[in-house]
């Protein structure tokens, strides 16, 4: 079992300079992606058309995922289908085995850490090389990325310095950014060249052409692709959209909402294998059709993993993407996750203040604070939720439903701030306190101010 999100997150918060970093760094990167959405006049329709096309084909996904596979095979693609994570490695390494291959190289897929992949071709003896940079460089410490983008933000240049030290032999104390990509250029085209399968994600896949595209800043993905003689694209079953036409909605709005670009470095398209080469693609449910045929939680479908919603979130800014204990975190993750295992991830739609701001950038319009609250009752009604929850949530309504018993306690409140700060200041009682300081008391309530001020 998992620490939980709280735990994870405490610890993550014990480094309040790192922590404030983290949260600046990320704020930064959500203005961006403000400024880069006011010069569009059109931003809010092409939210709207993004979120109708999706809805669109959500309820037509049989017909459409069957159209592109007939088209795919057409064009000399072997399409495998993958019913969970287990389905999807198992293929996958079979290809591989068939080939007699040892080491592959693998560009950013969230697909594949969601079913673990490299893990299990690790143990089955074989190398896998993350190609993308934060990627590889969480690779070298071991550790998952802790955001969907930028797998290494919560990692400083100094950081990267001490690990590309200890696994390229970079010289010591050298934080040049640029010195330190140029070495890991370096240690990558060796791969590349070595390699004789790619691994892609697949950002959209189009329906009438059977074709897929995927996008990146690196050029990681068509590096890999051009110098293998196998391309395997990953893709779950809800990354179809139905016709070439509408991929200019969907790249418009991605990197604009990820980054604040106008449009990814590059948008790779691919069709069919070259001579030469096999191209395979596998479809994967994975708990999607189970999400699908959840009302409430359908809408989390639409999702194009740009993480807007990540960057605008306060308590993941704060709390970092590992505090998450899965592969898709921040509020997104936080709705995705229970279909996955609602046990291990009933921590996550309570690690938010549910106050909208995700569902006020996400560019195709999912309601993911409304998610995050149906999930809590959800979670609640299966008796996932701790008992000290159940109970405080239960007093806190029955104090809430009596405005005399709300104003009594109120009053006892500030008297015990004013006269026993100390008693709040005990981290054992308090836990809010662990990472805030705490406000002086007020000298009345709002209520008591405005029956004084009513008439000024």
């Amino acid at each position: 079992m998992n620490p939980s999100h709280a735990k994870l997150a405490e610890a993550f918060n014990a480094d309040e300079k790192r922590t404030d970093w983290h949260d600046q760094t990320l704020w930064f990167v959500r203005q961006k992606r403000d400024k880069a959405a006011h010069v569009l006049p059109e931003w809010e329709k092409l939210r709207q058309w993004a979120s109708d096309i999706k809805d669109h084909t959500l309820s037509n996904l049989d017909v459409y995922l069957a159209e592109f596979e007939q088209k795919a095979t057409a064009n000399g693609v072997q399409v495998h289908w993958a019913l969970d994570a287990a389905d999807h490695n198992a293929i996958i390494h079979k290809i591989i085995r068939d080939q007699g291959l040892t080491r592959i190289v693998k560009s950013k897929s969230m697909l594949t850490e969601e079913c673990h992949l490299n893990d299990y071709l690790q143990q089955s003896g074989i190398e896998v090389i993350d190609t993308d940079l934060g990627e590889r460089i969480v690779q070298f410490r071991k550790e998952p990325p802790s955001h969907i983008v930028l797998p290494a933000i919560h990692l400083k240049k100094q950081d990267v310095s001490e690990t590309f030290q200890e696994h390229l032999g970079t010289e010591a104390g050298n934080y040049d950014p640029q010195y330190l990509t140029q070495a890991a250029r370096i240690h990558l085209r060796e791969k590349f060249i070595q390699s004789e399968l790619a691994i892609t994600g697949v950002n959209f896949a189009v329906a009438e052409t059977g074709g897929f595209v995927v996008c990146t800043n690196e050029g990681n993905a068509d590096m890999g692709v051009h110098s293998a003689k196998i391309h395997i694209g990953c893709m779950g079953i809800e990354k179809i959209i139905p016709k070439a036409e509408h991929l200019g909605v969907f790249t418009r709005l991605l990197a604009r909402s990820a980054t604040g670009q106008p449009i990814t470095t590059y948008t790779s398209h691919f069709h069919r294998p070259r001579p030469g080469q096999e191209m395979h693609i596998v479809i994967v449910d994975n708990g999607r059709t189970r999400q699908l045929g959840r009302e409430d939680f359908r809408n989390s479908l639409k999702c194009i993993r740009c993480a807007a919603c990540f960057n605008t979130c306060p308590v993941y800014r704060r709390s970092g993407g590992h505090s998450y204990h899965t592969a898709v975190a921040g509020p997104i993750g936080s709705i995705l996750n229970p279909n996955l295992d609602m046990k291990a991830n009933a921590d996550l739609p309570f690690a938010s203040t549910l106050c909208g701001s995700c569902t006020n950038v996400c560019p195709v319009k999912i309601n993911i604070h409304e998610q995050l609250w149906k999930w809590r009752q959800v979670i609640a009604e299966e008796g996932l939720v701790a008992p000290s929850k159940k109970y405080s949530m239960k007093m806190m309504a029955f104090v809430l439903a009596r405005p005399s018993l709300y104003r009594i306690a109120g009053s006892a409140g500030r008297w015990v701030m004013r006269n026993l700060s100390f008693l709040v200041k005990v981290k054992s009682l308090n836990p809010w306190y662990k990472q805030r300081e705490m406000p002086d008391a007020p000298k009345e309530s709002f209520r008591d101010w405005y029956k004084k001020n009513k008439e000024v």
